[in-house]
Formats: structure tokens, sequence, C-alpha cells
């Protein structure tokens, strides 16, 4: 009686494991933005499978590492800000350099963690002034949503409909993503546009890209992919864990994910990094008892890891689904991070040089073979020294 009665009160781990499936869900809408994206800037059925491998698993491998070693629900994962940020830059540079930049930026995170600067840098280069670039990054993506929505306005309609009605009823439970995406393909089946895949039932064997260390490829994205994956992903994430009690290894989770991100890119430009999302829901108090919270990490990992294998299946269905559909899934995805983005440039105490990184960031200029993404970074920058000097200051402080 008394092992019953001790059973009985015993904490439960079935909130921990609901925890890590929402995130698998999330996982599950999540690959369709990589597809949609490799459709678009026209990668090979060979590179695509190699980036999903990247993007899926070796963040499986290294958050379940993390969270073995540390028993805390550490998930890593593939940074979304980052992979929507090289999507922007894929019709400018060419892959080998986008790998060879993302390489670097994994080193540059590194070195941070190990010597513990990370925090210097955010105060170097406000996050507000990235997100001002991310915004005009990924404005573009929103816009071609319903540029799409007029030449195929029953799928395209279909997903922005649906997204916004699960917005409202069915997250943060489910993310609205997955329905919008599952109301697309059925609207594609009604509408007869399916494609047809060459090679059906067939793997897509990874092709691994050749890096190139390009000056102009490096200085645009290395800056923005280390801000990124460092004080918009890690930092925040290990506030949230340190409010719910937790003591996370800051330098181990900035070293893994450098390292992570440096072996990850050379299948494809990946951020390895922790997810504030994905943090909140395993490490909240809908994960359960605190001491078996780390445990939704293993199930979000291990799917994590299950579609990295199944990634030479996945590229399939690039072919499969019309271009329309992937258009509008991947604009309805980037409206939380442009919102997101909007916030940070206007919340203060930066308001001038987030702004001008921004329109920078849209104006797609060219100078001294430098892309609008460096000059968004250096301009913004430049004009909150020059406007902002004593709000800059005090981000010093």
């Amino acid at each position: 009686m008394a092992e019953q009665q001790s059973s009985e009160s015993a904490p439960s781990k079935l909130p921990a494991v609901t925890a890590g499936l929402t995130v698998v869900a999330i996982f599950i809408a999540v690959l369709s933005i990589p597809l949609g994206i490799a459709s678009e800037i026209e990668l090979t059925a060979g590179e695509t499978t190699a980036w999903i491998i990247g993007l899926f698993g070796v963040p499986g491998v290294a958050g379940l590492l993390l969270a073995w070693r540390y028993r805390q629900p550490l998930g890593m994962t593939g940074n979304i800000f980052v992979i929507l940020f090289i999507a922007s830059l894929g019709t400018q540079m060419a892959w080998p350099e986008l790998v060879g930049a993302a390489i670097v930026a994994g080193a540059v995170v590194l070195l941070l963690g190990a010597l513990g600067l990370t925090h210097r840098l955010s105060l170097w280069i406000p996050s507000s002034i990235v997100f001002g670039l991310l915004a005009g990054a990924i404005l573009p993506f929103a816009v071609d949503t319903f540029i799409e929505l007029r030449e195929e306005p029953a799928i395209v309609g279909t997903v922005l409909v649906v997204f916004l009605l699960g917005r409202r009823f069915v997250e943060p439970r489910i993310p609205a993503l997955l329905p919008a995406l599952v109301a697309g393909i059925v609207a594609v089946g009604i509408t007869g546009e399916f494609g047809s895949v060459s090679g059906a039932g067939s793997y897509a064997t990874p092709m691994l890209t050749t890096p190139e260390l390009s000056l102009q490829a490096i200085l645009t994205v290395m800056p923005v992919m280390v801000i990124l994956m460092t004080v918009q992903a890690n930092i925040p994430s290990m506030v949230f864990l340190r409010d719910q009690g937790y003591k996370p290894p800051e330098g181990s989770v900035n070293v893994v994910s450098g390292a992570g991100t440096m072996a990850g890119s050379l299948l494809g430009p990946i951020g390895v990094s922790l997810s504030l999302p994905a943090t909140a829901l395993t490490a909240g108090p809908d994960g359960g008892a605190k001491e078996f919270r780390h445990l939704a990490v293993y199930i979000m990992e291990a799917s994590a890891i299950g579609i990295a294998l199944l990634a030479g299946f996945a590229t399939q269905l690039a072919g499969f689904l019309p271009s329309s559909l992937l258009v509008a899934v991947v604009g309805v995805a980037v409206i939380g991070l442009l919102e997101q983005s909007l916030i940070e440039i206007t919340r203060g105490p930066l308001r001038w040089g987030p702004l001008f990184a921004f329109l920078i960031a849209l104006s797609g200029v060219v100078v001294f073979g430098f892309g609008a993404f460096f000059w968004a970074i250096a301009g913004g920058l430049a004009v909150s020294l020059l406007l902002e000097w004593d709000e800059w200051k005090s981000l010093q402080s």
C-alpha cells in the first residue's frame, strides 16, 4: 500500500512527453519552409537533402547530448531566423559562399562562448539593428504571398485563412502553420495542381558543398548569424531557463552552438542554437515536474534526427507541391518573425539606426561589392552612433 501511494504521489512524466510532442508538430510544419526556399533558389535534390540533414540532424544530436549531460531542457534547433536570412541571400550569393560564411559564423560563436564574450558582442552591435535588417530581409517573403494570391486565390487564400484561424483558436497548443499546410495540401488536391515526382519513392543522395571563403559573404553573413544565434536565441532562452530554476551552462551552450553550426554548415548553411519558443514549451510549467522536463528534449531531438534520416524522401515533395503553396507557407511562416522584428525596431531606446537598417536591407544596394545586408548593419550602426549616441552608450552599461 505504501508503495502504491508513493507511486501515485510521484510526479508524472506525461506533461514532458506532451510538451515534446508539441515541438515535434512544430518541426513537421517547419520542414515545409526549407523545402519552399530550396525550390525558390533552385537547389538540387542532393543539396536540399544535405541541407535538411544539417538543419534537423545536427541540432538533434547536439540537443540530446546537452540534455543528457546536464539533465536540463537544453533543446537545440536549426535557427529559423537564420534559415530565412540565408533564403533572402540565396539569389545574391553562391551557395558555396553561404556555406563558407556560415562556417565562419559558427567559429566566431564558438570562440565567443569559449572566451565568455557573447554578452559583450550583444552590447556593441545592438540586436534592434540586426532585427531591422531581418525585417527588411523577410518582408519580401510576406509580400510575395499576397502577390501569389492574385494568381492562385484558392490555394493561397486557403493557407492564409486557416493560418489566421489557427492563430486564433489552436496556438500555442499546435503551431498555426501546421493546419495551414494541411489545408493548403487539401486545396491543391481539390484544384488538381499536384505535380509529378521524378524517381518517386527513391532517396535523394545528399550532396556536400565545398565551402568558398568570400570576404563579401563573410562580412555580410557572419555578424547577422552570430547575433541571431546568441542575442536572439541562446541568451533569452537561458534567461527563461534561469527563471524556471535551472542553471544553464552558458559557455557550453554557446560552444556547442558554434561547433554544431560549423559541422552542420558543411551540409548547408545553418545556425544551431536554443530556440525560445521550444524552450518555453519544454522548460515551462506545462512541461510538468522540473526534474522530468529534459525528457521533452529527448523526444523533440529524436524526432528531428528522424526527419534528417528521411530527408532524401522529403525533398521529393518540392516537385510534388506547386510553387504557390510553398510560397504561401513560407510567407505565413515569416509573419510572426516580421511582427517581432518590427516591435524590436520601434520599442527603443534605439530607433533611427534600426529604421535605417530596415530601409537599407530592403533597398538591395550594392557598394564596393558588398550587398545591402552588410550596409544595413554598417549604416544602421553609424546612424545610431551619430544620432543616438547617448542611447547607444546606455546599452553598454
